[in-house]
């Protein structure tokens, strides 16, 4: 049931829509083969006709087979509207040997794109750093989310280029532009300037205050972004946003850079529990079924 894919040995050539497909298929069978799953992964495309509905949406060529009315559901009776809400920021390209990050969250979204369109449910795409770079429908239909796939394929195989982070700004724009209740999944690394942390929050919190659910998936590397597991020798820190290099080895910041970190998470996961936002730590070390499970989990509630 583990779904654990190196991200460090991905080709650039991979067809991230194959790959989600055997990921999610994968992620499905171990799902039913266990005693524990505790949630249903069944996909319906019909629904029982109930008398005295109107007849129009009968499916005849069903009823022909079976005997048995039933009725065509359609995108607008789907069980769920989510929105995924990808950050393609320059510090998402982090490592730069292989933009783990980046192309972690990248396969996470395509994946679940492909498990929302199994359950019937419609899904839409922002991607954003210092703006919102790309806006897609919400729909559930084949050819929708080929599309979305295909936008994701766009942004694996891209160069990196300098763009800044302004969640706060973009989160509070994509709240206004979702309409109705829905799951907002955000995939983020949430390293934003410190001094917007209470506007990103804030954001967070417009997302809730318009009733939508919300998972934050928080992307990271944790060996050397958590921990800062680097050789004892001098280095050169870039910042991948700014372009600014600081040279120096890195035990003369570890302890420092620890204690910074470990407040900086636990401000993060101390707001998400008092918004209600469920934060789900997604090393990019560590295998896809976090990711997909999580989801499922979410889903399961919201009916």
């Amino acid at each position: 049931m583990e779904l654990n894919i190196d991200i460090h040995s991905l080709k650039e050539s991979i067809n991230i829509e194959l790959l989600a497909k055997q990921m999610v298929e994968g992620f499905v069978t171990g799902l039913h083969k266990s005693p524990y799953h505790g949630f249903s992964v069944e996909f319906a495309e019909h629904s029982l006709y109930n008398y005295g509905e109107s007849t129009k949406n009968i499916d005849w060529k069903v009823y022909a087979k079976t005997d048995r009315l039933y009725t065509k559901k359609f995108e607008e009776e789907t069980n769920l509207r989510c929105h995924l809400i990808l950050d393609t920021s320059s510090s998402m390209y982090y490592p730069r040997d292989s933009f783990g990050k980046i192309r972690f969250a990248l396969l996470a979204s395509a994946s679940l794109s492909y498990l929302l369109h199994k359950q019937r449910d419609a899904v839409g795409l922002f991607t954003f750093s210092d703006h919102i770079t790309y806006q897609s429908q919400v729909r559930s239909t084949a050819s929708h989310v080929h599309h979305l796939l295909q936008e994701l394929q766009r942004q694996f195989d891209k160069s990196p280029t300098k763009q800044h982070t302004a969640t706060a700004q973009v989160l509070h724009e994509i709240a206004d532009k979702i309409p109705r209740r829905s799951l907002v999944i955000l995939f983020s690394d949430m390293l934003d300037d410190p001094e917007q942390s209470a506007e990103t929050f804030s954001a967070l919190q417009h997302l809730k205050h318009n009733k939508h659910e919300v998972l934050l998936f928080h992307v990271h590397d944790g060996k050397t972004e958590l921990n800062f597991e680097f050789e004892d020798r001098p280095y050169k820190f870039e910042d991948l946003e700014s372009g600014q290099i600081v040279k120096l080895s890195p035990s003369q910041v570890k302890e420092s850079y620890h204690q910074q970190m470990s407040d900086h998470l636990s401000t993060l996961k101390l707001k998400c529990s008092q918004l209600k936002i469920d934060l789900i730590d997604c090393d990019i070390h560590q295998g896809f079924d976090t990711v997909l499970s999580s989801y499922l989990v979410k889903r399961s509630k919201m009916r």
